[in-house]
Formats: C-alpha cells, structure tokens, sequence
C-alpha cells in the first residue's frame, strides 16, 4: 500500500506519533511518504525511519498564496498514493482541497477565537465536508466534525509509548529540587496558553494549612513562550514554583511526585498523563478533550479554571487517609491498559484497508 502523510509545522505529539506510524508501516513493507514543512523532517527524521520526505509549507496560520501553493504541491505528491492521510485541521483542510477523501486524524482544539477562530470554523467545514475519515483524539472533537456533517467519525487510537524505568530514586530528586518534607505536585507541559498554567499559579498561592515545611511544591517541567510571564509572578508573589526548563527524566519526577497536576483548557490524548499512569502516579486534572476517558478512576478531575476546585482536590489527596495509595493502585491498572504502537498501527490499516482509493 502506498500511504502518504501529510502534516504542518509541529514539535510534539503529532510529529512524534506519526513517525511512530511511519516505522510501523514501513515495517510491515508498505510504501510512505511524508509532505510538510522541512522543519518536521529536521525534528523528526522520517527518512531515517523508511518515507520519502517531501518540503511542502504547510503553515500554521492563513496565507492565501501559500496556501495555494501547498495545495497544488500536495495534489502532487499524493497522486499516486492509496491513502492520504493528514494531520491536525490545517494540514486535513489542505489535503481536502487538493484531494477528495483524505483520512484526516485531528490532534488538537482551538482554544482562541477572533479572526483565527472563524478561519478555524472554514477549515472544520472543509475537513467534515471533503474527508473520507475523520479520526480525533477526544470525543467533543467527534461530536463536532459529527455535527458539522462528516460521514465517517471514529476515535483515534494514540499509542502510549513505553515509560523507560527511572534512573534515580525519589530520594535522590527530592533533593536535587529542595522539596525537604514537602510533598510535589508536578506539571508537565509546554509553558503555553492551552496549558491552564495561569489557573495552576492560582492554585500554588493557596493558602495551604500547616508550615511551609509540609506546603506542597509545584514543580513544572517544559519550556514555552510564556516562561517570562510566569517567572515574574513567581517571584512577584513568592510562590511556591519550580520552574525547571525541559527535562528527559520523566520517569524520575514522576516517581518523586505524589500526583501530576493537569489544569488544562484543553487536552486530546496527553502523553504526559498515560507516562504518569504508567509510573502508578494519579492525576488531578481539568475534565476537558480526552482527559476523562483516559484519566478514568486514577486521578481526580475538576472544571477547567476552577482554582478552589483544584485546590481542594490536591489537598484531599494529601490529608485523606488511603486516598492517595487507592489513586495509585488504579493508575498503575490503567497504565497498563494503555494500547502500544502496534495496536495503533493496526488500527489505522483497518481505516485505511476499508477506505477505497481517492480519484486524483
């Protein structure tokens, strides 16, 4: 089968779930090419991983010309393919537009509205209208590709990769971050608008019971653009916050933390949350996108921006006898329940395999 993936400017999840269906499908002999931004090829090296890497600029925000452009280079390149199959809503409207039938996969929400929220609405109607498929990550983004008339709606299957064990104890990071007795809260996140992370500030201030030996510590790993902006009231109001950067020891934060803190506007699948599942840490977490479906009874979720909700939930984890060991039983059973990538890659075949060829 000849697949061809196409996908706009991204440095995370999407590049890095594509490239795990790009090995998959190379794996089982099947012929792929990826089109996107020379960006995604940088990050992700899909060459390396078996497809043929076609430059298409596929960019994240309206450019008439470009756009134009990027059609006419992907009608193109996807000539000859079985299935196209693009990414996120600007890619999926793209390849719609050039080719009738793409199976498009939609990764994210958009959390703004003004005049990027009505070309986002012209690009949903596009991609309900003109997709073969439409695979999203959460069920509200079903129920609106659903709503808007797209004929053929089912959930994607995003892999959760295996957690690798950690490397130090929880001891050992305890110190490195100066925890003493306290307990941390930890977030995981780009340091970004969707992330909540102003709610997550609001919950740290407090006020917290007892000393400040037992007060938790919110720990937050990632870097993004609103690092400055958060920084300042950090320090302006002395609280409780540690902001560590981007880091490649999961694992070890995770196993040090007694719950990962999720204030989230908006989430689909989040690797961060199954990695904390996987390492048997609960989760307390905006119930928004595809949280609660993957959170299940592992965690606690409160309403996207509710500070006292938030609050009371860490402390009930803290203080309540057996709350805390009960939450990390159910995310050590629900870590386990997470699908693999071949499950994934399997699930995206079965699309694909009951999908009949667009016409060119």
């Amino acid at each position: 089968m000849r697949v061809a993936f196409v996908l706009g400017t991204t440095s995370g999840g999407t590049g890095r779930y594509v490239l795990m269906l790009v090995r998959g499908l190379v794996r089982r002999g099947h012929r792929v090419v990826v089109a996107g931004p020379r960006s995604v090829e940088e990050q992700f090296a899909y060459t390396s991983a078996g497809a043929r890497f076609v430059e298409v600029a596929v960019s994240d925000r309206p450019d008439p010309v470009n756009d134009v452009r990027a059609v006419l280079a992907l009608r193109r390149v996807t000539r000859g393919a079985d299935v196209v199959h693009a990414h996120g809503m600007r890619a999926g409207a793209l390849a719609a537009i050039g080719r009738r039938g793409p199976v498009v996969t939609l990764h994210n929400a958009l959390t703004t509205g003004g005049f990027v929220g009505l070309v986002y609405g012209v690009l949903e109607r596009i991609v309900a209208r003109r997709a073969g498929c439409v695979l999203p990550v959460s069920p509200d983004l079903g129920a609106r590709m659903t709503t808007l008339g797209a004929r053929d709606v089912r959930a994607a299957l995003v892999p959760a990769p295996a957690l690798p064990p950690a490397k130090r104890t929880p001891e050992d990071v305890r110190a490195e971050l100066g925890a003493g007795e306290r307990p941390v809260v930890l977030t995981i996140a780009r340091l970004a608008q969707q992330k909540g992370l102003d709610t997550l500030l609001d919950v740290a201030a407090g006020p917290w019971p007892g000393d400040d030996s037992v007060k938790p510590l919110f720990v937050v790993a990632g870097e993004g653009p609103l690092r400055g902006e958060l920084r300042r009231r950090i320090d302006a109001e002395g609280l409780p916050v540690v902001l560590l950067g981007n880091r490649d020891d999961v694992a070890d934060l995770l196993g040090a933390a007694v719950a990962l803190l999720m204030p989230s506007r908006w989430e689909g699948q989040p690797l961060t949350l199954r990695e904390a599942l996987m390492a048997g840490t609960p989760a307390i977490a905006s119930a928004v996108g595809g949280i609660p479906e993957i959170l299940g009874d592992a965690g606690i979720l409160v309403p996207y921006g509710d500070v006292g909700g938030f609050r009371d939930a860490v402390q009930e984890l803290l203080t309540t006898p057996g709350t805390a060991e009960t939450l990390a039983a159910a995310a050590v059973r629900r870590g386990r329940e997470m699908p693999d990538g071949d499950e994934a890659v399997e699930s995206v075949l079965a699309v694909y395999r009951g999908q009949d060829p667009a016409d060119d």
